[in-house]
């Protein structure tokens, strides 16, 4: 099945880059998109902050991806770092051995042309029966760059990402050979012979807090991605960035990033939260070491302002927990919802109700990624308890915004009626 935020073909759905926005029309029936990640390698223990470092495992990934195609997972995102296997691989084997997962491969520009990165994504696009997004990081660490080669200043690799995805774009799109000639690249007569299944292209997330992100994001991409903050944070940001794409015409969704926590009562989810965190400050990785030497300088700038909110107080809005991300440094994903299956549900549902129009609607958060500090078996029992309670939310949310959207909107006719 195809990406698509509404019930329909590609065909049917028109040219809008906006229709593309997620499978969740077609899992559960809701256009809200489940994400999780898989990693390559067994996690060491159940406190796993990331899963995207070590070694690789072909039968973990298979089994992996196999158990959230089963746990009605919509999507995986498939990580990148400068040291990790390599994401279009592991996405392609994936994809190999599951039925209906998607693939958000999270992709750094400058690497690979983006003519050919283009024709890859085309090629995973229709191989996978259009099981395919495409995550734009620019790096939040220099260091984990200049690994790889690129010196670039960060506000220049998002001005760098901004030309990659035209050339992109354009190299899906483009019914003739194109020339180009910008600030970071030149190509002459392109063209491909491979298109992407979606049509006119699949969709294209990205993260990030400057004004150089947050620009180029509005401009050019489908889904803001961010992590799951205080909700009258959140709020602000959504806004902040709708009026930044309205300035290109653009209309984005928007996905939350959240570790829950879950337990048979909110007293065990917490219990359980303390001894992740038990397990995380034990376990002295590499990350938490260069964690613990930010403190006071933050990883980055979503950092600077996750860990403000974690200064302010540990627990915001009943149950988002921020001591493993004070503890990390808010390095990525480390923002926690703790408390029973229903509650975190709930919290979740309450972020997707955040991107409803006031006169009623379907919500412009299309997506939820949720993972867990014991991977494998939490994406497992997530399937079993949270996605489904996450679904039929959605659904029932959604129905009641429906008819708040129907009677506004009768009672405008009724006033232009009367007039």
């Amino acid at each position: 099945m195809v990406f698509a935020n509404v019930t329909g073909s590609p065909e049917s759905l028109g040219a809008s880059p906006e229709a593309w926005t997620g499978r969740g029309a077609y899992r559960g029936g809701v256009p809200l998109s489940v994400i999780g990640m898989i990693g390559v390698s067994p996690p060491k223990d159940d406190s796993t902050v990331h899963v995207i470092e070590g070694g690789l495992s072909r039968q973990f990934l298979e089994d992996f991806a196999k158990a959230h195609d089963e746990a009605g997972f919509d999507l995986v995102l498939v990580g990148y770092t400068s040291t990790s296997a390599d994401g279009w691989s592991v996405a392609t084997h994936a994809a190999s051995v599951t039925e209906s997962l998607g693939y958000l491969i999270a992709h750094r520009p400058g690497f690979v042309a983006p003519t050919l990165a283009a024709r890859k994504a085309a090629t995973f696009d229709q191989l996978s029966g259009g099981r395919f997004a495409l995550h734009i990081i620019a790096g939040a660490s220099d260091k984990d760059n200049q690994r790889d080669g690129d010196y670039l200043p960060k506000a220049d690799r998002y001005a760098r990402a901004g030309e990659y995805i035209d050339v992109m774009r354009r190299t899906w799109t483009s019914p003739e050979p194109f020339d180009h000639e910008g600030p970071y690249y030149r190509f002459g007569n392109v063209r491909a012979d491979v298109q992407p299944l979606q049509q006119p292209s699949p969709p294209i997330f990205f993260g990030g807090s400057s004004d150089e992100a947050l620009e180029m994001g509005a401009q050019r991409c489908d889904v803001y991605a961010i992590y799951a903050e205080p909700r009258a944070a959140v709020d602000e940001r959504f806004a902040d960035f709708r009026r930044r794409a309205a300035a290109y015409g653009r209309t984005p969704r928007f996905s939350i990033s959240v570790r829950p926590i879950l337990g048979d009562t909110e007293g065990e989810a917490w219990d359980r939260a303390h001894r992740i965190f038990g397990g995380i400050e034990a376990a002295g990785t590499d990350k938490l070491t260069v964690a613990r030497s930010h403190r006071g300088k933050p990883y980055d700038r979503g950092g600077e302002r996750m860990l403000s909110y974690a200064a302010a107080s540990d627990v915001h809005d009943e149950r988002l927990w921020l001591k493993i991300a004070e503890a990390t440094g808010a390095p990525g994903n480390t923002s926690c919802l703790v408390g029973t299956p229903e509650q975190v549900a709930e919290s979740i549902l309450r972020y997707y109700r955040l991107g409803i129009p006031a006169g009623g609607g379907v919500s412009d958060v299309g997506y939820v990624l949720i993972r867990g500090f014991d991977p494998f078996n939490d994406a497992v029992d997530f399937g079993r308890e949270l996605i489904p309670r996450i679904k039929a939310g959605v659904a029932e949310t959604d129905a009641t915004s429906g008819e708040s959207e129907a009677a506004a909107d009768s009672g405008k006719a009724a006033v232009a009626a009367a007039d």
